[in-house]
């Protein structure tokens, strides 16, 4: 055993010792002499991180080669087309453009060439006016974290860029929920901001895991957004197997993971519509419990424990990540379910929405927007929404909440937004039962 390792064994035995004199007991000794351990488990954690991009994505081969055929003409300083992929969440479409946009910054840099990339989550940007801000700090342009109009900040970017003579393409990533908050003005204006350069300009690369939201969209932005399509299709479990398997070589110890537990997780992650993201999820945590536990090779136990454990997440983030007025959805129908009425119709619903949006100063949507809102909450598995004859009445909607009350109030505790209010709202809003029936 080396010098130095004696001496930090010497000086934990020490602070031990002292505490034990002290009548304390230390509630962290275990877990410090286990992270001090040689690990058994894992080489490289970073390898199984969600934004950790490899050297080489088994299966999407086909998709890297047509986005770079699209992009290519920037490297001849040429324009190259608007770029719109979709496809669900874990099928590569994030790692697929930041690996082009890698390869194609090594080729620029070394033929200096006038070209930039920049990759921007719209949900982490969270605003139209953070959105701009990273699009001018992408070509070297500050602006304040606050205090300009947009319109600005917009004027700023587009100057700036065509004074520069620069290419930049841009990846938008989770661009539905900009569009879904703020509307498609900011999406429409950044497609049309080439019109007048002589040379260099702007390229889109929008992301979107939501196969509807096209039909957001007004036509024209549509028309420019989508001058090329790319469609991630789901992986297969055999496909997540190989892609697994790649990890498991890097990150982890050899037999730690056996083949077995490997082909498990694929076939879990399978099950979810072929969730690569979540397949890497699955063995990183199974794998960090066996760790935890003192195991020196993970087992179908442990993944079956990782499982519950991120079913649980899964649900939490899900909500979290909901844009503002689907959340205030989600409100009325907590309160609802709060006051005992557990199969609301979609007019009972609307008031109740119309009154936490009364409430928290807010213009609340039409009700066929609202009513989206509840199709998109339905297909997240949050609530169930089916129609019901009212006889002579016509058809409505009744909508039963499949989430338990406890995990929705959770979710928005945690809401800057509503956590202000929401003791307020359940003590002011009331509902009569009797409209339950209407």
């Amino acid at each position: 055993m080396k010098k130095s390792t004696i001496s930090k064994n010497i000086h934990l035995q020490e602070a031990y010792l002292h505490l034990n004199k002290r009548g304390l007991e230390d509630p962290l000794r275990d877990v410090v002499n286990k992270a001090l351990q040689r690990p058994k488990i894992f080489k490289d954690r970073q390898v199984m991180r969600s934004d950790y991009i490899p050297g080489n994505l088994p299966h999407r081969s086909e998709h890297i080669r047509r986005l770079g055929e699209i992009l290519s003409p920037s490297l001849r300083f040429s324009r190259a087309s608007n770029v719109f992929i979709y496809g669900k969440t874990g099928t590569g479409k994030t790692a697929v453009v930041k690996y082009v946009f890698k390869r194609f910054k090594e080729v620029a840099d070394l033929e200096r060439l006038p070209l930039q990339f920049s990759y921007i989550n719209c949900r982490i940007a969270g605003t139209e006016y953070r959105v701009l801000a990273e699009l001018c700090d992408s070509i070297g342009v500050r602006v304040p974290f606050t205090g300009l109009s947009k319109a600005e900040v917009f004027n700023r970017f587009r100057s700036s860029l065509k004074e520069k003579n620069m290419f930049l393409i841009t990846c938008l990533d989770e661009i539905d929920v900009l569009v879904k908050n703020y509307g498609d003005n900011l999406l429409y204006e950044l497609t049309r901001i080439n019109e007048g350069f002589e040379a260099g300009g702007l390229n889109l690369v929008g992301v979107s895991n939501d196969l509807h939201f096209k039909e957001l969209l007004d036509p024209r932005v549509l028309s420019s957004l989508s001058e090329e399509e790319l469609v991630f299709h789901p992986y297969t479990a055999l496909e997540l197997v190989d892609i697994l398997m790649e990890r498991a070589a890097m990150a982890f110890y050899p037999e730690a993971v056996p083949e077995e537990v490997i082909r498990l997780c694929a076939a879990l992650a399978a099950q979810e519509h072929g969730d690569a993201r979540r397949a890497i999820d699955l063995l990183r945590v199974a794998a960090e419990i066996a760790e935890r536990s003192g195991a020196s090779v993970v087992e179908e136990k442990h993944v079956r424990l990782a499982q519950n454990m991120i079913e649980r997440g899964r649900v939490f983030e899900a909500l979290s990540t909901l844009p503002l007025h689907s959340k205030l959805v989600l409100t009325s129908l907590y309160l609802l379910a709060r006051n005992n009425v557990q199969n609301s119709m979609s007019g009972l619903l609307y008031e109740a929405y119309r009154q936490v949006c009364s409430l928290l100063g807010i213009e609340p949507l039409s009700d066929r927007r609202v009513s989206t809102l509840i199709s998109e909450l339905d297909m997240l598995g949050v609530l169930k929404s089916e129609v019901v004859s009212m006889g002579r009445y016509g058809r409505s909607r009744k909508i039963t909440l499949m989430t338990s009350i406890d995990e929705i109030e959770q979710v928005l505790e945690n809401d800057d937004l509503l956590k202000t209010i929401l003791k307020d709202v359940k003590n002011l809003y009331t509902v009569k039962k009797e409209a339950s029936t209407k």
